[in-house]
């Protein structure tokens, strides 16, 4: 697991105007915290932040951050929350939460489908449902990706995260067997499937029909 360090100086302004004022010369206000840890208000660099979540996944990247307030000291922490704005998709805010190497800590991690679904020879159409798993480890055990094996997958199956083989050490922090990918018939294929049925149907009723008119 690589730990990247990022720069940080402590604030003590809140509230609109400092925070605009903030953004102005190129940094953002944040704040990091943890179990039994006091509230410490920061600012990190835009520029650097955006190089760390240019190479890594905001949710698994581990930082030192070396934060300046007379002297300099470091906290080992995550990203717990970026906020962006809904139209620029600038960053606004960054809450970083300190861990413990030795503590497990819930991370998501993206889902991997490896090969080709069968039943899209059939028509089918793969769905992924959950693009990210939260999982539960070890700061060091954070899996890159999840990779699930599709090719078994036909018409109607699907895999929950019950089905998912995960490496030593990590597990799923809820007790919720939910849906992660299944393949799922398209259109065209359930027009087909209705209007076979719909053949079927109209056979069996003339077959009935000429049996009644023989009995007359």
């Amino acid at each position: 697991m690589e730990f990247i360090q990022l720069k940080a100086k402590t604030r003590e302004s809140v509230g609109n105007s400092p925070a605009r004022a903030l953004r102005r010369s190129g940094e953002i206000p944040a704040v990091i915290y943890g179990p039994g840890k006091e509230t410490v208000l920061l600012s990190v660099s835009v520029k650097e932040l955006e190089d760390i979540l240019k190479k890594s996944n905001v949710g698994q990247v581990i930082l030192n951050l070396e934060i300046q307030n007379g002297g300099l000291h470091t906290r080992t922490a995550m990203i717990k929350e970026l906020q962006t704005h809904p139209v620029s998709r600038k960053y606004l805010h960054v809450d970083f939460y300190e861990i413990a190497m030795d503590r497990k800590i819930k991370a998501k991690v993206p889902v991997v489908t490896r090969g080709i679904a069968k039943g899209i020879d059939f028509g089918g159409m793969l769905q992924v449902i959950q693009r990210e798993i939260e999982v539960l480890c070890l700061p060091v055990g954070i899996p890159k990706t999840i990779e699930i094996d599709i090719t078994e997958l036909n018409i109607g199956d699907s895999i929950h995260v019950s089905d998912i083989a995960l490496p030593e050490g990590v597990e799923i922090p809820v007790d919720v067997n939910y849906t992660v990918v299944t393949v799922l018939a398209t259109k065209v294929e359930e027009e087909k499937v209705a209007e076979e049925e719909g053949e079927v149907a109209e056979e069996t009723e003339a077959k009935e029909e000429t049996k009644a008119g023989g009995k007359e």
